[in-house]
C-alpha cells in the first residue's frame, strides 16, 4: 500500500489543507493520505501551537468518515522535536508492507537543506510538491523522486485564520463546516 504522508501543523487545520490532501489522492497512484500531526516542527515556534490532542481532534473533524484520508499522531509519541527522517524511519519498521512517501509545499522544497538527513530524504522517498502561493521553486525537478504538481492555489494559512479569531472575525469557509463549528464554541485560539 502506497501511504502519502503530509505532515503538518495544522494550527489549526483549514479547506487548503482538505483541498491539497484530496488533489493528491485524486490525481497520484497513493492509496491513502495520512495527515500527520506534529507536535513541534524544528523550524517553526512552537509557542503559538495549541495542544496536540486538540489539533488532531479538529484533523479527526475535518476527515469525517473519509475512507482514503486518515490522521496520524504517530509523532506524539517520538523524541521532540520532531524530525521527518527519524519518522520514516520508525513507520517503515512498524508498517514494513507499506510505502511511504512525503507530500510538502513548494516552500517547504527551499528549505530541505535545514532537515535533517536532507540528502536521504531525496534519494530513498519519492516527494509530492505542491505549489504555494510566493514560492514557484522547482527545485531538485531532475530527480526522479520530486513530482511537482498542480494542485489548486488557495493563499490561506493558519496563522491568518489564528488571527481572525483572535480579532472575533469570522473563519466560515476558511475551515471545514465542522471545523468551524467546534471553534465557534471553543476557547482555542483566543
Amino acid at each position: 500500500m502506497k501511504i502519502g504522508l503530509f505532515f503538518g501543523s495544522f494550527n489549526p487545520v483549514h479547506i487548503g489543507h482538505m483541498i491539497i490532501a484530496n488533489y493528491l489522492y485524486q490525481y497520484t497512484d497513493l492509496d491513502k493520505i495520512w495527515l500527520v500531526v506534529s507536535p513541534h516542527n524544528p523550524l517553526k515556534n512552537k509557542k503559538s501551537l495549541a495542544n496536540d490532542y486538540d489539533r488532531l481532534h479538529l484533523v479527526n473533524l475535518a476527515i469525517g468518515d473519509n475512507l482514503y484520508l486518515q490522521s496520524s499522531n504517530i509523532e506524539f509519541s517520538l523524541p521532540i522535536p520532531s524530525y521527518t527522517i527519524d519518522t520514516l524511519t520508525y513507520l517503515k519498521e512498524k508498517y514494513p508492507k507499506y510505502h511511504f512517501h512525503l507530500i510538502m509545499g513548494s516552500d517547504n522544497i527551499l528549505s530541505i537543506h535545514k532537515w535533517k538527513n536532507y540528502e536521504m530524504l531525496l534519494r530513498d522517498y519519492e516527494i509530492f510538491i505542491y505549489r504555494r502561493p510566493g514560492s514557484e521553486s522547482t527545485l531538485f525537478s531532475e530527480q526522479p523522486n520530486i513530482h511537482y504538481l498542480d494542485a489548486p492555489l488557495l493563499d490561506i494559512s493558519s496563522t491568518q485564520i489564528r488571527a481572525m479569531i483572535h480579532e472575533g472575525k469570522s473563519i466560515q469557509y476558511l475551515v471545514p463546516d465542522t471545523v468551524y463549528h467546534y471553534l465557534l464554541n471553543s476557547s482555542l485560539y483566543r
